[in-house]
C-alpha cells in the first residue's frame, strides 16, 4: 500500500544518494498495511524498493534496520538495507524514514502443502538464529497494543463490543506463561504478503517490524493464522504441512503443544487488535474498516490441534 505520494524527482533524489541510477518509473507495490512501498525502475534497468515508514519513528526504524542487517549476516533470507553515500541506512524526509532495499524477483508464497512445508523449515531455521544484542521482548501487536486500545476507549468513552471482548480475554491471555516456553528470535507476522518463494525455496522473508524475542510456538501459530485459513475455516492440511516442515528442523516440546490453542487465541486477537487500531481508529472510513471482524469470527472455530 501507499500512504505517502512520491514523485520521480523525490525518488531520484533518494537513489542518487545511494550511488544508484536515477528513477525512470515508479510502481506502487501490493503487500504491507502500515507503510508506503514502491518499486523503483531505474534508468540502468535495475530495480530497487523504496519503503517509507509511516507507522514508525526514525529511531524505531534505525533500530529495526540494525536488527535486519544482523539477521542478514546470520543467513536469514531477507533483503539487506541499502546504504546511502554517507553510510546511513535511511534518509529522513518530512519527519519520516525513507529506506531502499534490493528488489527480489519472486512471487508471493502460495498456500499449497509443499510451499508451507518449505516455510515451516525456514521458520525453524529463523528460530535457531543468534539474536541481535539489541533485540527486545515486546511484541508490538500484543499486550502493549491491547493496553493502548483500552486507554483510548477509557479516554474517549468508546467501549465497542470488540474492545469489551478484548478486555474480557486480556487477563486469561496474560496467564499463558510465555516465559516458560522456548523462546528466541521470532518474526511475529508471517502472513502471505511477507513471504516470497516457491514450493522449493523461500526467496525472502520480509517486514521484520514485529521481530522480537518471543515464544517459538507463538510465532508458528501466527504463521498458521496467516496461511492456514480459507473462507473463514481452518485448513488442517495446511497446519500439518507447516508443522511437518518446522519439525523436520526443530521438534516442539510438550509444553509448546499444550499451549497451541491459547496461543492461537492470542495471535488471532493480536491481528484483530492491530486491524481495529489501524482501520477503525487511526484511518477510519476506508473499505478496510471491518477487517478485524474476520479474525474475531475465527475464535469459535474448531482447530486442528
Amino acid at each position: 500500500m501507499a500512504y505517502t505520494d512520491v514523485t520521480l524527482d523525490d525518488a531520484s533524489a533518494i537513489t542518487t544518494q545511494a550511488d544508484l541510477s536515477p528513477v525512470k518509473n515508479i510502481e506502487s507495490l501490493s503487500g504491507g498495511w502500515a507503510n508506503s512501498n514502491y518499486l523503483l525502475h531505474l534508468n540502468d534497468e535495475s530495480k530497487v524498493v523504496l519503503k517509507i515508514w509511516n507507522e514508525r519513528t526514525p529511531k524505531q526504524v534505525e533500530e529495526l534496520l540494525i536488527i535486519t542487517s544482523w539477521l542478514v549476516k546470520e543467513g536469514v533470507p531477507t533483503p539487506a538495507p541499502i546504504r546511502f553515500d554517507y553510510g546511513e541506512l535511511m534518509i529522513i524526509k518530512n519527519g519520516l524514514a525513507w529506506t531502499l532495499l534490493p528488489y527480489v524477483e519472486s512471487k508471493w508464497l502460495e498456500s499449497d502443502e509443499k510451499s508451507l512445508f518449505t516455510l515451516g523449515c525456514a521458520q525453524a531455521q529463523l528460530h535457531a538464529t543468534n539474536p541481535p544484542p539489541t533485540l527486545g521482548t515486546d511484541f508490538s501487536m500484543g499486550f502493549s497494543l491491547f493496553e493502548k486500545l483500552f486507554q483510548y476507549a477509557e479516554e474517549k468513552g468508546e467501549w465497542s463490543d470488540f474492545l469489551i471482548m478484548l478486555k474480557n480475554e486480556y487477563d486469561g491471555l496474560k496467564m499463558i506463561g510465555f516465559n516458560e516456553l522456548p523462546s528466541g528470535v521470532i518474526h511475529g507476522d508471517l502472513f502471505s504478503d511477507n513471504v516470497l518463494g516457491s514450493p522449493e525455496k523461500i526467496d525472502a522473508i520480509l517486514d521484520f517490524e514485529e521481530v522480537c524475542i518471543g515464544p517459538f510456538a507463538f510465532d508458528l501459530i501466527m504463521t498458521f493464522v496467516g496461511f492456514g485459513w480459507q473462507d473463514g475455516k481452518p485448513i488442517s492440511n495446511r497446519w500439518e504441512a507447516i508443522l511437518s516442515g518446522y519439525e523436520s528442523v526443530r521438534t516442539l516440546e510438550p509444553i509448546e503443544r499444550e499451549s497451541l490453542q491459547k496461543l492461537h487465541t492470542f495471535a488471532t486477537l493480536s491481528i484483530a487488535a492491530w486491524r481495529y487500531w489501524q482501520f477503525v481508529i487511526n484511518m477510519p472510513g476506508t473499505e478496510h474498516t471491518n477487517r478485524y471482524v474476520e479474525m474475531v469470527e475465527r475464535l469459535d472455530k474448531t482447530l486442528p490441534f
